[in-house]
């Protein structure tokens, strides 16, 4: 057992997990007979694929669980359990449990034991109620195929299965009862017709009691049963005789449906035959028998002539049906047609990549310091030289930060299981609608939002969505809506969490904020002080402490760890409508795109996609002469504020000098910083700030530049709202 094989499992196992979740989650609805069948066709291979790989590792506590599951799956396969939702949930905890198995395997545990022993034994017990008498039974090698009621589809001739069946000579000597087989077939099915073929028995006088020259043409009737169990009534005579087993022709749209959802990979056309269960493992096994047979006697060689010789011969043996075939080759080509076009993909290690955008970084800072340098040469070649390795850094720089950028929907899938769970235990129907989850975002992002939107979630079903009772006699559907949308805007992501329900009531908020000794009696807060209040530590609206929520530490934690990430969190709500919650982060925390600035003697450095233009700044624009931190821009009001007063630089009052501004724009909201002066687009590399910074307002991060001067990077979220707020209070305007 090697590392690498073992790290492979694991990434193997994760993904399936994620698969079987989100299949599990997809047969809420049981409706849909269709995607019923679907859904527990990929849940069974991918429990399938798990017990297989398992099993090379010899895991196997992983495997005689899986084992187990798998059977309850086959019988809902064939029909003879019926799928509901109790069923789902106990697939859910049986695919969690195999979550902690794989870990515990991973691990070093070769026997587990203690509570995880415990949960095992628990979910085994009511998985074999389910089985019954069947849960000994192995059916994970078993094809099954969906019962096939009669139709008038073209080619539908009879609902009976065809066997055709030559004893071997030996079989009366070798003390089997050819009779025996045939009767017990009347245990599985009903034999309709049989017909005994005498073709074999020789002349008088070569006859030997002894030997059986028997042979039946059988019609049986068995509408739940599969070729795999027929085949198995013959197996103590399969090596001394010839089976040739044919379905009712209403199966073979069965087996075409079954060929068309099998996962894209390689899979050769005996491969194909074998998963979906028109031929058996010992009819391959036949077939591919006479095949080498005729290929050491063809000397013009190819895979593609050996393939459709397999068919052909298992047509020619009547083992399967030709339009079988025709659909098992059809699905190889559309196959290989998708293997062509698809991406291919390796999987690398996050440390490296990490190692790579930290190397990516340090080129940046390298080749600002070089680009002075070759300024200060003036030398035309050199400078021409300098912007191909400034492109190229630039290209590399985007190259590297992409292979760190991920679809959200992977994050956003998991709340799926959480609404589903929540909701049941709450008594609430809830449906969660999820767009945008192609949307990118740096991996680092994506694996630090998850407990935030987690938090989000949950306090949505549980403060937000009211009971269905509620919901009625407020005129609302029964089931409420948590909508869960991202995209990306001005160079930043947006995540929003939306729900229809009863909304925040502010009359409350201010009460228990009161209460709290968090405002005083009569003062006055906008509708977004007051929502924000909800984000502040120890702080609670429930009447009562659950598992959920009560304790006012959620909020508090969500706020702390979305500021951590440089965004900002937003609230609207309309009481009895909803609440929404925006969420804006950087689209990484690595390396931007900056535009530089001077205020005073300091540079700084701000993101150069939410700038929406540079002015200068004249008397007709300055609403300083009003005593106003706002100016007329087209005539569009535009909130401003001197970077210098803020950063405690002087202004520059000498006789010619112009101040400029910066308008930006983020979240729909607009404001303009005035500086000394323009420095130009400058690649930045953000540094984090140390510790004994984290409660600095207004900046986000460091920069070196090119010089070797460090440069902050303005928190232009936070300072558009500081100005925005400033409005006309005195303490800012008055430096205006």
């Amino acid at each position: 057992m090697t590392d690498e094989g073992l790290q492979v499992f694991s990434d193997e196992a994760e993904d399936l997990l994620l698969v079987a979740e989100k299949a599990l989650l997809g047969l809420d609805d049981l409706s849909n007979k269709e995607e019923t069948a679907e859904g527990v066709n990929d849940l069974f291979r991918t429990f399938h694929t798990i017990k297989g790989a398992a099993g090379l590792f010899a895991l196997n506590s992983v495997v005689e669980f899986t084992h187990v599951v798998e059977s309850v799956l086959g019988d809902i396969r064939e029909g003879t359990l019926p799928l509901d939702k109790d069923l789902v949930s106990l697939f859910l905890l049986s695919r969690d449990h195999l979550e902690v198995l794989v870990d515990s395997a991973l691990n070093g545990v070769v026997e587990i034991s203690g509570a995880i022993k415990t949960t095992d034994d628990a979910l085994i017990e009511r998985l074999n109620y389910y089985l019954g008498l069947n849960s000994v039974l192995d059916k994970s090698t078993t094809p099954t195929i969906e019962n096939a009621e009669q139709s008038d589809n073209d080619g539908v001739e009879n609902q009976n299965w065809h066997i055709s069946l030559r004893y071997g000579i030996h079989a009366l000597s070798n003390g089997m009862d050819p009779i025996s087989f045939i009767s017990y077939l009347n245990k599985i099915g009903e034999i309709k017709s049989i017909i005994i073929m005498g073709d074999a028995i020789p002349v008088w006088s070569e006859f030997e009691a002894e030997n059986c020259y028997l042979g039946f043409e059988i019609a049986l009737y068995a509408p739940n049963s599969n070729k795999a169990e027929i085949e198995d009534v013959f197996e103590f005579v399969q090596d001394d005789c010839k089976i040739r087993i044919l379905p009712p022709h209403s199966y073979i749209e069965s087996y075409i449906q079954l060929i068309e959802q099998l996962p894209e990979k390689d899979l050769r056309l005996g491969d194909i035959l074998l998963a979906c269960g028109a031929l058996t493992k010992l009819e391959i096994d036949g077939v591919l028998n006479i095949q080498d047979v005729m290929i050491d006697d063809v000397t013009v060689s190819g895979e593609d002539i050996a393939k459709s010789r397999l068919g052909d011969i298992a047509v020619e043996q009547k083992v399967v049906d030709q339009t079988i075939i025709d659909a098992a080759i059809n699905k190889q080509t559309t196959n290989k047609l998708n293997r062509n076009n698809e991406q291919q993909t390796i999987r690398v290690n996050a440390g490296k990549l990490e190692n790579l955008v930290n190397l990516v970084g340090e080129l940046v800072i390298g080749t600002a310091n070089a680009e002075i340098s070759a300024i200060r040469l003036a030398d035309p070649k050199m400078n021409e030289a300098m912007e191909n390795l400034l492109r190229l850094v630039e290209e590399v720089r985007d190259t590297a930060l992409g292979l760190r950028m991920m679809p959200i929907g992977e994050t956003f899938s998991r709340f799926n299981r959480v609404v589903r769970e929540v909701s049941r235990d709450l008594g609430k129907e809830i449906d969660l609608c999820i767009t945008g989850e192609d949307t990118e975002l740096d991996k680092t992002l994506i694996e630090k939002i998850g407990d935030p939107l987690m938090h989000l979630v949950r306090n949505a079903i549980d403060h937000g969505i009211e009971l269905p009772e509620e919901r009625i006699a407020l005129g609302k559907p029964a089931k409420g809506v948590v909508n869960l949308d991202a995209f990306h805007e001005s160079g930043s992501i947006v995540i929003r969490i939306k729900d229809d329900g009863r909304g925040l009531q502010k009359e409350k908020l201010l009460s228990k904020a009161l209460q709290n000794g968090l405002i005083q009696e009569g003062q006055q807060l906008t509708d977004q002080e007051i929502y924000q209040l909800i984000f502040t530590a120890g702080f609670s609206t429930a009447d009562q402490v659950s598992n959920l929520s009560g304790r006012g530490v959620g909020m508090d934690v969500v706020r702390t760890n979305i500021e951590s990430l440089r965004g900002t969190i937003e609230i609207t709500s309309e009481q009895g409508i909803g609440s929404s919650i925006t969420i804006r982060l950087p689209l990484t925390l690595a390396i931007i795109d900056g535009f530089q600035i001077r205020v005073g003697d300091g540079k700084y450095i701000v993101p150069l996609d939410i700038i929406e233009e540079c002015l200068e700044l004249d008397k007709s624009l300055d609403g300083e002469s009003k005593g106003a931190n706002y100016l007329n821009l087209r005539g569009e009001i535009l909130p401003f504020m001197y970077l210098s007063d803020l950063f405690g630089e002087k202004r520059n009052v000498s006789e010619g000098h112009r101040d400029d501004i910066i308008v930006v724009k983020c979240g729909g909201k607009k404001a303009g910083f005035v500086v000394d002066e323009l420095l130009g687009e400058h690649q930045t590399v953000i540094k984090p700030l140390g510790e004994i910074f984290k409660n600095l307002k207004g900046i986000s991060g460091a920069t070196i530049l090119g010089s070797g001067e460090v440069a902050m990077v303005i928190d232009t979220p936070a300072m558009i709202n500081l100005v925005i707020n400033a409005g006309n209070d005195q303490s800012v305007t008055s430096k205006l």
